[in-house]
């Protein structure tokens, strides 16, 4: 559920340790040819959780070391609430908003591959380990396809793409007067005052360029990434814990490192702290605002769902569950101005901001080899190409990505065996674009 401070070619796999979705950083990609054939590790061809008990062997459990690690991922993102606690997001009692079909072959559209590979958008969904995809063009669906364990109505793991939900609930308490971008965190949480959020606004946290110290390095044992896991409940924290036992606790062991709108620097805790930041402002859980404030608004078709904490917190960091149908409807909402079902759900100025992208050369620090001339803007990434494409992003291939020029939405939800975006972007980065393409000139 973390999306790594840097891609290049560094990428993260799973590894076995004792937490449903942990990963640890390996030091360079796999070459295509030595990932795990999609095929041959499917759910369907693996067994996993398959009859009434399923086999010991085709368990997959919470507390298996081995919970998290692909390709049993390929069940588990499908699956999460059979495995943790979860606080649900209702949609609402009215009938669901339509999603007209208009279905086109698309698998044939021909794109080159970052790296030089020539490759057509059907063969990319394989290879990049695709549970499920749906493209909307002008507000129809022209493609739906799933695999693996995911179905239309069932809920997968978002992972990071949650980060966008949370900073576009921010957009709107800061239009409804709720919330203020430029005050102190400690406007709202005085509690923060000797921590690294002391010092820092709540817009630093909304576009992640608060100097705070937090590592997701995953290959050091001693990573703040482990202690954050452990408190959420990510991991099972093991006889003899003393560290902190919930989100709100780990925050508040967080300390200043360098300067506050220096650079971005992608810190999944940033999340986590301006989740607490609009629960305080208010007055909400964080399931509870984003049904009242989207999930009704936009019609959506079924409940969504976070992961939580001991102490029922949910994770604003990468806890949501959606269906892919519903996460289309959320990416169509953005395409168009932030209106659905005849009303404006997200103020027209957020949409103006997040779709503007940041600043390039704050983002140019962090170092992403694979996203040169990108940015960074209310937990949404920026494309900044001739389309003003934008993106939500999260690991192991969640994505939803909005292409205004092109007036289309494609959303994914994968569970690719390396973790970081580099095992995914070389495909589907040119593959959204050659779609876009596509659509653009046979209108």
């Amino acid at each position: 559920m973390f999306t790594p401070r840097r891609s290049g070619l560094a990428a993260l796999t799973l590894a076995a340790l004792s937490g449903i979705f942990i990963v640890i950083e390996a030091t360079a990609q796999p070459a295509p040819a030595l990932l795990p054939d999609p095929a041959a590790t499917s759910v369907g061809a693996l067994g996993w959780m398959q009859g009434f008990p399923p086999a010991p062997d085709k368990l997959i459990t919470f507390d298996d070391p081995q919970g998290g690690a692909f390709p049993r991922n390929r069940w588990s993102f499908s699956h999460v609430r059979e495995s943790v606690p979860t606080a649900n997001v209702w949609r609402g009692s009215g009938a669901p908003s339509p999603l007209p079909a208009a279905p086109r072959d698309l698998d044939g559209i021909a794109f080159t591959a970052l790296g030089g590979e020539p490759m057509t958008f059907g063969q990319m969904l394989p290879r990049t380990y695709t549970d499920g995809i749906l493209v909307l063009h002008k507000g129809d669906v022209v493609y739906e396809k799933y695999f693996g364990a995911l179905t239309p109505e069932r809920p997968h793991l978002a992972m990071s793409v949650t980060k966008s939900f949370v900073d576009t609930l921010a957009a709107i308490l800061v239009a409804e007067g709720k919330l203020d971008p430029a005050a102190p965190v400690t406007k709202y949480l005085p509690e923060m005052k000797d921590t690294a959020y002391g010092d820092a606004t709540v817009r630093q946290v909304m576009d992640m360029t608060v100097g705070v110290k937090y590592s997701e390095n995953y290959a050091d044992p001693k990573a703040e990434v482990f202690d954050y896991a452990r408190a959420g409940g990510m991991m099972v924290q093991g006889p003899g814990y003393a560290g902190p036992r919930s989100f709100y606790d780990f925050l508040k062991t967080l300390q200043k490192e360098g300067l506050h709108d220096e650079g971005f620097a992608y810190k999944t805790v940033n999340a986590e702290m301006l989740a607490w930041v609009l629960r305080r402002a208010s007055g909400q859980s964080l399931a509870d605002l984003l049904s009242e404030k989207i999930w009704r608004r936009i019609g959506a078709e079924q409940d969504a769902y976070f992961m939580v904490d001991r102490i029922g917190t949910e994770s604003g960091g990468g806890g949501l569950n959606t269906t892919l149908r519903d996460l289309a409807r959320f990416g169509e909402t953005m395409r168009n101005g932030g209106r659905a079902n005849g009303q404006q759900v997200i103020p027209q100025s957020a949409i103006a901001e997040i779709a503007g992208g940041g600043d390039k050369a704050k983002f140019a620090k962090a170092g992403y080899a694979l996203l040169p001339g990108w940015s960074y803007r209310d937990m949404w990434w920026s494309t900044n190409n001739d389309h003003g494409a934008y993106m939500a992003r999260g690991i192991h291939g969640q994505s939803i990505y909005v292409d205004p020029k092109a007036e289309m939405v494609i959303v994914r939800y994968a569970a690719h065996p390396i973790a970081a975006n580099a095992g995914n972007d070389p495909l589907t980065l040119p593959a959204f674009h050659a779609v876009a393409n596509a659509l653009m000139t046979t209108r």
